[in-house]
């Protein structure tokens, strides 16, 4: 971007009108990425990313002044946002905040993840349930693991347990879909047929238990951060209702403009180093353009299953 661009820019998205400000700013410091080519990126993905968003309730993470400052979470929706922002009123018991409810933004359209992308909202985070028309709050459509491994274990012992993972699945009759974080460790996901989440917690317990078992050397199922050395965490708790995950295709902040990007267990088998599932922005629009959306059966019904018994 040239230094001369104004302050604020008037710009168009589909129908509607929105404007830009600082996009010559510098959120990653060390890339040099600046606030214009975080909205670029978001609008270029938008066609992947926002069947991922439909209808979840949205988390951001802001970085006002790029990823070596302060940040902070956002759930509710703020006062100043464009009227045709869709959100859902929601209840959130025991807040820390003392709101009964909060306004979470919903992300329908491309011209909302522009407006994010000028708030600097870098991380996009959602839940595995989704809400209707009426704001209510349906059943578990999904079902997620995240992998997060104790050093000096890496995102190549997660792909270990990700195999792992897989196998019990399908077992059971359930499909399984990797993704890195975009940071060290990953997700896998098994679209589901709607279960409450409190089902979806205590099935992906007794799995996560079960492989700690079969497996002590490798996988570890319990939050103790002091057992976590070389071993890799399996995270059962994020399918809690109150709880959400990084999205799909969403940035990350770290030292480089990295995203929580979809894999194939063909790469999943195949990673001996930690640099060959770490991708950028860049890297993630062309394997779009190459492969379209990994993720894609996600958001369809057809590999939807019930959980076991």
């Amino acid at each position: 971007m040239s230094p001369d661009i104004p302050e604020k820019v008037p710009v168009k998205v589909d129908d509607r009108t929105l404007t830009l400000t600082n996009l010559t700013k510098v959120l990653y410091p060390e890339s040099g990425v600046t606030k214009a080519e975080v909205i670029d990126y978001y609008t270029r993905i938008a066609p992947v990313l926002l069947p991922h968003l439909a209808d979840r309730p949205l988390t951001v993470r802001r970085f006002p002044n790029g990823v070596d400052a302060p940040s902070f979470f956002e759930k509710n929706a703020p006062g100043h946002r464009p009227p045709w922002v869709r959100t859902a009123t929601l209840p959130v018991p025991g807040s820390t905040m003392d709101r009964e409810t909060i306004d979470f933004v919903l992300v329908e359209e491309q011209a909302t993840l522009v407006w994010l992308g000028n708030q600097a909202a870098l991380e996009l985070h959602v839940p595995q349930w989704k809400v209707g028309s009426k704001d209510e709050a349906y059943d578990a459509d999904l079902l997620v693991f995240d992998l997060d491994p104790g050093a000096p274990a890496t995102i190549v012992e997660c792909c270990r347990v990700a195999a792992l993972l897989r196998a019990e699945l399908e077992a059971d009759g359930l499909s399984a879909y990797p993704k890195t974080s975009g940071r060290k460790g990953m997700q896998l996901y098994a679209p589901i047929a709607g279960a409450t989440t409190g089902a979806t917690s205590e099935y992906a317990k007794r799995l996560a238990v079960r492989l700690e078992e079969r497996h002590p050397r490798l996988v570890l199922s319990r939050m103790a951060k002091n057992l976590r050395r070389g071993k890799v965490f399996v995270d059962w708790s994020q399918n809690n209702a109150a709880k959400t995950t990084v999205a799909p295709y969403s940035l990350r902040a770290a030292r480089l403009p990295t995203v929580s990007t979809p894999v194939t267990w063909d790469e999943i088998a195949h990673c001996d180093e930690e640099e060959q599932l770490r991708f950028t922005a860049e890297d993630v629009l062309e394997r779009v353009a190459e492969h379209g959306d990994l993720f894609a059966d996600l958001t369809t019904e057809d590999t939807r299953a019930p959980l076991p018994e």
